[in-house]
């Protein structure tokens, strides 16, 4: 399945990225478009009956784009001969806020945008903030400079290059029969919501392995029969979920009480009664999250069985 966040339609364009000189003047080309983040929030086209993104001409950023002297253009990719840009705005610039067009939450309107839209907001995202992040050498501490369009900083020093990174999160549904485990983490503990259990995969570590080991990490649980279900990037800030199921082979929970605050055994009707948002015991993710699609597709027996 696709999640919000993922289809995006753009060609990275790996080829076009090689020549700095073809990318400034595809940028002032009137078939260029602009996103345009405020606080790593979109500009969105909020007049017509469901939202888009508020795309801009090279004319309309021009000015904001003679500003910023010190950074190079971020290219997103290229559709139907346009190419796509992103542009970061000052918390101070309202320029382009008015009664049709206004930055929203980027999770919150994730939902509301088409698939594709959806994928290159998180493009969009993940890069502002990796660029953002990686200003100075981690090896020698001198400043970067962005190349290939911003798929690459270099160090201004030692030439090191620095990519954009996607960080793995195992993110799993864990079963036995009739009956699923939902945790609460100390970091998002409110009353009734609970979630899969999740947690980053380590160097060195298969996405089994990593699922075996968070589980029996949270929960005290051990589990076999790891199946793949699907992923969806998430620029929160630049994770890849990669969604699970797994059997618990055993019952008794010993969970982590310094990351969670409760992990349980919860009823499929009771789950279900959560999806469905008529749950008087648990709130379960939204749609927007990929826990939501793991924990549905268990509660409708679309759980695969090796």
């Amino acid at each position: 399945m696709e999640h919000i966040f993922a289809g995006n339609p753009l060609d990275r364009g790996d080829v076009v990225r090689r020549d700095e000189s073809l990318i400034l003047i595809n940028s002032q080309n009137p078939n260029a478009r602009y996103l345009i983040m405020k606080d790593l929030n979109p500009l969105v086209n909020s007049e017509i009956n469901h939202l888009k993104i508020s795309w801009k001409t090279f004319a309309e950023v021009s000015e904001i784009l003679s500003s910023k002297n010190d950074e190079k253009i971020i290219f997103l990719g290229s559709k139907n001969k346009n190419d796509f840009f992103v542009i970061n705005v000052n918390k101070q610039n309202d320029k382009f806020s008015n009664s049709k067009e206004k930055f929203f939450d980027s999770r919150e309107v994730a939902t509301q945008l088409s698939p594709g839209e959806s994928g290159i907001l998180a493009q969009a995202r993940a890069q502002l903030i990796w660029h953002n992040k990686t200003r100075f050498c981690s090896s020698c501490g001198n400043k970067t400079i962005s190349y290939r369009g911003g798929q690459v900083r270099q160090c201004s020093e030692c030439k090191m290059e620095h990519f954009p990174r996607t960080d793995p999160v195992a993110i799993m549904l864990v079963y036995n029969g009739e009956n699923c485990i939902l945790g609460q983490t100390r970091a998002r503990q409110r009353k009734g919501f609970y979630s899969c259990l999740a947690g980053f995969i380590d160097q060195g570590e298969s996405i089994e392995e990593a699922v075996k080991r968070e589980v029996k990490e949270e929960s005290g649980l051990l589990v076999d029969n790891i199946v793949y279900h699907s992923s969806q990037p998430w620029p929160f800030p630049s994770s890849l979920m990669i969604g699970c199921h797994a059997r618990a082979i055993t019952e008794e929970i010993v969970f982590d009480e310094e990351e969670m605050s409760d992990v349980k055994w919860f009823s499929k009707t009771e789950v279900e009664l959560a999806i469905k948002e008529q749950s008087t015991k648990i709130n379960i993710p939204g749609p927007v999250a990929i826990a939501h699609h793991l924990i549905k597709s268990w509660v409708n027996g679309e759980v695969s069985v090796k």
